[in-house]
């Protein structure tokens, strides 16, 4: 009886499984109760007296030994499924909700996009401007009146430098450094000193087009703003040009179309005239050419400028500008299928 457990002590000391299946065998083997130490266990009552005690401790360890080694090899197996595991455990839980575009984006995308088609370049400067490239390289005279309607943010300790309240700004950048032709759109973000509600904002974002060249016209620019707002809204869409005034442009219109909610027949959200305003626009004055570089007696052009906050509002009947700002995800959530 002793030399049998030895024997199967050095078997269960030597133990191994390539997998788990191979260890159910071996457990079996061992430790059911048709296995090899069960059988040991049934012929112990055939066992002497005098040799019970030491045969029984024998047992006994054996059997622990056993337990010990089947347990040891099933958590290596454990392990080993854990450490080739595909899964990244320090990866959020799933499922993993996926963002969004941001309404403003997807809009600005779609304005810049339809510019593109009709050759204009993306131009970009910086925010934090000087009053040259804000107001003066614009026709704003120092006491010219229309700098009161801007509402901008002056750095205090350098007046001179101002938080871009236009971007117009990037446009005589463009100007003072390219030769004509200059086919360029400026979308960006701008500041005005405005307290902030459901209709205006302390920083809001703009796209602003500019075309020179030789023998550019009125009417190139108005079938560019024909064209741009039927992209926009839809081929139904209708535009009219209203008389308005800009420093950097003469003659400056204001451009409606028809209301894209009544079909132009007049609602509450166009006041019941059947006509929205979405932009500003005029021929590039000469003055501001001159004071670019630009030679105005060779070269003409037309500047338009809109606010995407506006454009988006209009297809999507945004009644609240703050919301664009707050980051709630049940508002951005609803833009989803948008792009």
């Amino acid at each position: 009886m002793i030399a049998k457990i030895k024997q199967l002590l050095e078997e269960v000391e030597t133990l191994k499984a390539s997998n788990a299946d191979e260890l159910e065998a071996l457990r079996i083997k061992y430790l059911s109760k048709k296995g090899a130490i069960n059988d040991l266990m049934a012929d112990f009552r055939n066992v002497a007296a005098d040799q019970k005690k030491e045969v029984g401790m024998r047992l006994n360890d054996l059997k622990t030994k056993a337990q010990d080694k089947i347990n040891a090899l099933k958590d290596q197996f454990a392990s080993q499924d854990n450490t080739a595991c595909d899964l990244d455990l320090t990866r959020s839980a799933y499922p993993v909700k996926l963002g969004t575009r941001h309404p403003l984006t997807i809009v600005k995308n779609e304005i810049i996009d339809i510019f593109a088609r009709l050759g204009f370049s993306i131009a970009e400067g910086p925010e934090i401007e000087d009053d040259w490239h804000v107001f003066s390289a614009l026709n704003f005279a120092p006491e010219h009146p229309a700098r009161d309607m801007q509402d901008t943010f002056f750095i205090e300790a350098n007046p001179d430098v101002v938080l871009r309240t236009h971007t117009s700004s990037v446009q005589s950048r463009v100007m003072e450094t390219a030769k004509p032709p200059i086919r360029i759109i400026c979308p960006g973000r701008v500041y005005r000193n405005e307290a902030i509600s459901y209709r205006a904002h302390c920083f809001f974002h703009q796209v602003e087009a500019l075309y020179i060249d030789k023998d550019v016209s009125f009417t190139d620019l108005k079938q560019v703003l024909l064209l741009f707002a039927k992209e926009m809204f839809g081929a139904d869409t209708k535009i009219r040009l209203r008389p308005s005034y800009f420093p950097f442009t003469e003659p400056s219109a204001e451009m409606d179309i028809s209301c894209n909610i009544c079909g132009g027949k007049g609602c509450p959200f166009c006041k019941h005239t059947g006509w929205v305003e979405i932009l500003g626009c005029g021929m590039v004055d000469p003055n501001v050419l001159e004071l670019n570089g630009i030679d105005s007696k060779v070269y003409s052009g037309y500047a338009l400028g809109m606010g995407i906050e506006r454009i988006t509002n209009l297809k999507y009947q945004v009644k609240d500008l703050r919301m664009f700002s707050e980051n709630d995800m049940r508002f951005l959530k609803e833009f989803e299928a948008a792009y």
